[in-house]
């Protein structure tokens, strides 16, 4: 093995220490994948599945969960943009169910957070706060009713858009359709912060981003992406966004994706779709063409390093109060080595404490600048229904 590809190593002392600042402090992550596993392997009837046990095909089971010290998950209710259209609620509304089945299954070991004190409280009794992200705006169906009723549901997030774009935002990696916001998409945005729900601003295209920035009257978060700067993948967010994301007050929850932290992993990505997309699909299935391909340019590895690395970019641009975490677990084939599961939280902690983070950054890091995002966000809602009443949107 290349010296390189190894894991870092720590000594017992940091890791020890890294796992105190997960007991003492609330590790929030912005963003997992779980619910769609349960879906897809075990058709949302969670009893087949026993997560109190180890589960190897899976980043996520509980035993691992409280190795890793996670404090609190936005669950993402993700829903595949290759579903009928007319199936886009319902399909939402079942993995909002499968997150409250989740929790009502394990109740030791989860508890519904729909506020920042939430988190607080389900930490101080030695739960996982378990919050909900819609990821997606084509979830809603172009309608703000159904982003309320969501909201009624326990989601705390949407991402406005996913791969795809919707009619009132674009995808940053699909083609434009709104050319940012269309005056619908403003309305979404301000209906959320309305509601009180994050603003997410991950998967969207630059000019959606600040278009969003232009129109949130509270901070915004992107819950899984990284710095553009470092790796020039469209779902990462450029400098002078993230200029903006300052100014705002909001947080980029740093992704774990190794396409999305490595830039050599990212152009490996991208000449293997380019060999594909040249290649007779037939032919290739038929020969193994692509077998060969992937044996002659092994995948290169990302590693706890390169998320790392982010954080430190982040943090030189625009400080250390607007920065998270959103690992993406289960909802991506592989993840950065020294990263593999959720248990390995405590390996990010302890490389940030080998490159000399001080304890209350990195309480910030780990949950303390979400809490404050949330806590804004809260407050400015209440405020919103104070003075304008009850919301007069009626699509």
């Amino acid at each position: 093995m290349n010296k390189s590809d190894q894991s870092p190593e720590y000594s017992v002392t940091t890791i020890e220490r890294a796992k105190m600042l997960h007991k003492l402090h609330p590790l929030i992550d912005g963003h997992n994948d779980l619910p769609w596993q349960l879906r897809t392997k075990v058709d949302r009837v969670l009893s087949r599945l026993n997560i109190n046990q180890h589960q190897p095909e899976l980043h996520t089971d509980i035993p691992r969960l409280r190795e890793g010290g996670l404090g609190g998950q936005f669950w993402s209710v993700y829903v595949a943009t290759s579903l009928k259209k007319k199936d886009y609620v319902q399909a939402t509304l079942e993995q909002i169910d499968v997150v409250h089945n989740l929790i009502r299954l394990y109740p030791e070991t989860f508890q519904i957070a729909l506020t920042a004190d939430d988190v607080d409280g389900a930490f101080k009794a030695g739960k996982i706060a378990s919050l909900i992200g819609v990821e997606g705006g084509h979830c809603i169906g172009s309608s703000l009713a159904t982003l309320r009723m969501f909201h009624r549901l326990g989601a705390r997030y949407m991402t406005l858009t996913h791969w795809k774009s919707v009619t009132w935002a674009d995808s940053c990696t699909d083609i434009p359709l709104a050319h940012g916001l269309t005056q619908f998409g403003r309305e979404v945005v301000r209906e959320m912060n309305h509601l009180g729900m994050l603003v997410d601003l991950s998967h969207v295209s630059v000019e959606t981003m600040n278009a969003s920035l232009d129109t949130s009257m509270v901070p915004v978060i992107f819950s899984h992406s990284s710095a553009r700067a470092l790796t020039d993948n469209p779902r990462n967010v450029p400098d002078d966004v993230l200029r903006r994301l300052s100014k705002n007050g909001g947080v980029i929850m740093v992704t774990f994706v190794p396409q999305f932290v490595s830039q050599v992993v990212y152009e490996w990505e991208l000449e293997r779709k380019q060999f594909q997309s040249s290649t007779n699909s037939t032919k290739y299935s038929e020969t193994g063409t692509m077998k060969r391909w992937d044996a002659d340019n092994p995948k290169p590895i990302a590693k706890v390093t390169d998320v790392a690395d982010h954080i430190d970019h982040i943090r030189s641009v625009i400080g250390i109060e607007h920065i998270g975490i959103g690992s993406d677990f289960d909802g991506v084939p592989s993840v950065p080595k020294g990263l593999e599961d959720v248990s390995q939280y405590p390996m990010l902690t302890a490389e940030l404490l080998h490159r000399n983070y001080a304890d209350e950054d990195i309480i910030k890091i780990l949950g303390g600048n979400i809490l404050r995002v949330m806590r804004q966000v809260e407050k400015i809602a209440q405020e919103l229904q104070a003075n304008q009443g009850s919301s007069q949107a009626l699509l």
